[in-house]
């Protein structure tokens, strides 16, 4: 009997071992049939691409434990915050789920992502180069959430769960739950995931003035939230022919209610608020195939409708303070057609076009107050090769944009212009697991609608006022980087984001009203220094030189990735001081094969954040995770506790105000989760390579395209 086992391995690098097991010794010429092969295969928690880092979600049970917006906030180098964004070292992101844009920022971002359990996520991608065949508007970079998996020749069937409380003043549940379903037969593929997510959070803020060595308070509230998500995704794909036809439909809805106690000087309000929501998505693609498998060519069509109601009245009354609606509506055409050239045995030729159409409009108690349209059409041709230990990407886009609209009260500033946006990369391969990049690219950012909505949809008082932007410009970006990465996990780097008319969030003062807004900054640029390094136990009990020579299965190794990264925002006229963010993990492998995972997290404060100057760290936060496989690994049972010392909470100043900005949320969380895999029959049947999606740049898994 004969067994190999190929294992892909993590730790210090990215390496497979091939080793042979026989009943007696093998001669070197001699031959020996091979009677039985399994094939094991371990995911990588990190994965380093040439223009992207891709984490591991599904298997990380310390990031898949709540939602998504909790696990992302994990990630070393991201930044998610609702007064200052989102941003992945120094790069401003522009997010989007399964290789399509959300098109929404900032609270709304938040609040969609709070509102989705992390155990439906595959893996999160953060593409740090995006090339011309992404869309210029990408910004920086892209944060890609993967939500599907793999269909197989049998009905697979998975269930998870992730219950928890949090106890800072009082007991709050949380909950969420999905099943994934999905299989393939001769005539199509299926899969189907639904789930829920039930979340009682609370949320106090302060706001005041500091001037002349007084305190004054302009604002305190004690919130209350209870959140309601549920989330169908659909897919189906047809082999027709050689050729593929994948439809996939997606529909979320919300409803989220907040009760508000609020007092300053001269007021006390108890108000409630209702935020409901409803997003669907719809794609068709159809996929040309060759009898050359580099070759492709893929046709798009994707439509996109996201609704959003928001109601405050004070309790007990039927006065409503606040009525705001919007509707948003996208048609998205493309196609992208690649081949191999004869420059070298990886090189590729890639070229595409796209055509886009965005009608949003935004009402107040029934009339509407902002018609906004826009309208986009690109083409780009990219060129990647490859010379001896030489890796280059050299590409184009150019994008036509027609944008107006209309409040009710006089018409925008159009934006109507043709612009070409150039990308390059140069890559040196020491070794399969070294290498140094170098790349540059320039990328436009359009402002979201939700920065666009001069309606308020958050919470207010005689203090308080939202409201957005409508006259907001697009952003011009030049981003240039250098890195060097050793295996998957060693990297150092240093980043420049050069930003003409960067869109911020700013909080202003007038007459003691604190007025959150957006606007345009003229200029700003954004250095960020990254290190990250792991550090195995083994290190220090077999030296240097015996632990380069382990091959180790990461389920089984000890060790500490530690990350360390520097962020400084330059703006002219300004005196800005930079911050560090410091990113502890470390594993542990118990007796049993309990696996107990430490995350710390955090920032040093005084450093600015665009226009807010942190008092207190926004970042401080120590979460702990226990688990451990059951029934052959088909169960994964978690324990976890978010936030255990109860540190994480934010303080801004506002630039050229004299205002404070506390922020507390019940974040010390305790619970536990669980994800099944359901005994199905044919458990051994092999994945069929014609659902596989090897397209590189948007690997959006095999049903979802």
């Amino acid at each position: 009997m004969k067994r190999i086992y190929l294992i892909a391995l993590m730790g210090l690098g990215s390496f497979s071992t091939l080793s042979a097991q026989t009943t007696t010794e093998t001669a070197p010429e001699k031959t020996t049939e091979l009677n039985e092969v399994a094939i094991i295969k371990t995911k990588k928690a990190v994965e380093q691409k040439a223009d992207r880092t891709i984490f591991d979600f599904a298997g990380q049970a310390s990031l898949n434990t709540g939602s998504v917006l909790e696990g992302i906030k994990k990630l070393p180098g991201l930044i998610a915050s609702d007064i200052a964004g989102m941003m992945y070292q120094g790069k401003q992101l522009d997010v989007f789920m399964d290789g399509r844009p959300l098109n929404i920022s900032t609270t709304e971002l938040n609040a969609f992502l709070e509102g989705m359990p992390a155990n439906a996520i595959e893996k999160i991608e953060i593409i740090t180069q995006p090339g011309a065949e992404f869309p210029a508007t990408s910004g920086g970079a892209i944060l890609n959430i993967i939500t599907n998996k793999n269909a197989k020749n049998y009905l697979s069937a998975t269930y998870t769960n992730s219950t928890s409380f949090t106890n800072y003043d009082d007991l709050r549940w949380r909950m969420n739950n999905s099943l994934l379903l999905s299989a393939k037969n001769k005539y199509f593929g299926w899969q189907l995931n639904l789930g829920q997510n039930y979340r009682e959070s609370a949320v106090w803020t302060s706001l005041e003035k500091e001037e002349n060595g007084t305190t004054t308070l302009l604002s305190r509230t004690n919130a209350d939230r209870i959140g309601r998500n549920n989330f169908v995704k659909s897919a189906l794909t047809f082999d027709i022919g050689k050729d593929r036809l994948l439809l996939n439909y997606d529909i979320t809805h919300n409803n989220n209610d907040s009760y508000t106690l609020g007092n300053g000087p001269g007021f006390s309000t108890n108000d409630a608020s209702v935020s409901t929501g409803l997003r669907q998505d719809a794609v068709v693609t159809y996929q040309k195939k060759f009898d050359n498998a580099a070759k492709k060519l893929e046709f798009k069509f994707n439509y996109n409708n996201n609704s959003n109601d928001f109601e405050l009245s004070p309790i007990n009354s039927s006065a409503l303070t606040l009525e705001n609606g919007s509707n948003q509506s996208l048609y998205n055409f493309k196609f992208d057609y690649s081949q191999p050239v004869p420059l070298s045995d990886e090189g590729k030729l890639s070229f595409g076009s796209l055509y886009e159409e965005l009608l949003f409009d935004a009402e107040s108690k029934g009339i509407t107050n902002l018609d906004y349209k826009r309208r986009t059409a690109a083409s780009y041709v990219e060129l990647q090769t490859t010379f001896d230990k030489f890796s280059f990407i050299v590409g184009g886009r150019a994008e036509d944009y027609n944008i107006s609209g209309k409040t009710d009260t006089a018409e925008l500033t159009a934006f109507k212009q043709f612009r070409f946006f150039p990308n390059a990369s140069a890559q040196y391969n020491f070794s399969k697991s070294v290498n140094f990049n170098l790349n540059y690219n320039k990328k436009i950012t359009l402002p979201s609608t939700s920065a666009l909505n001069p309606n308020n949809t958050n919470y207010q008082n005689p203090n308080i006022d939202y409201s957005g932007n409508p006259n907001l410009q697009p952003t011009i970006f030049d981003n240039y980087e250098v890195k060097l990465s050793a295996f998957d996990y060693a990297f150092i780097s240093y980043n420049i984001s050069s930003a003409k008319n960067q869109v911020i969030n700013r909080v202003t003062l007038n007459n003691d009203l604190v007025i959150n807004s957006n606007e345009n900054i003229p200029e700003i640029k954004i250095h960020n220094f990254n290190i990250g390094m792991p550090i195995p136990y083994m290190l220090f009990t077999k030296g240097l030189e015996e632990t380069l020579k382990m091959n180790v299965n990461p389920d089984t190794m000890n060790f500490m990735y530690v990350y360390a990264g520097y962020q400084y925002h330059q703006i002219p006229q300004v005196d800005t001081n930079g911050f560090w963010i410091f990113n502890l993990m470390s594993q542990l492998v118990l007796p049993q094969k309990i696996k107990f995972v430490a995350n710390y997290s955090y920032s040093i404060p005084k450093g600015n954040y665009f226009y807010f100057i942190a008092v207190k760290p926004f970042r401080n936060a120590l979460d702990l995770n226990l688990s451990k496989k059951f029934l052959k690994d088909q169960l994964t049972l978690s324990i976890f506790a978010d936030d255990v010392l109860n540190t994480s909470e934010t303080a801004f100043n506002s630039y050229e105000t004299p205002l404070l900005i506390s922020n507390k949320m019940d974040t010390r969380k305790f619970g536990f989760s669980l994800n099944y895999k359901i005994p199905t029959k044919n458990k051994l049947a092999k994945e069929n390579p014609n659902l596989l999606n090897t397209d590189k740049k948007e690997d959006a898994g095999i049903l979802t395209q």
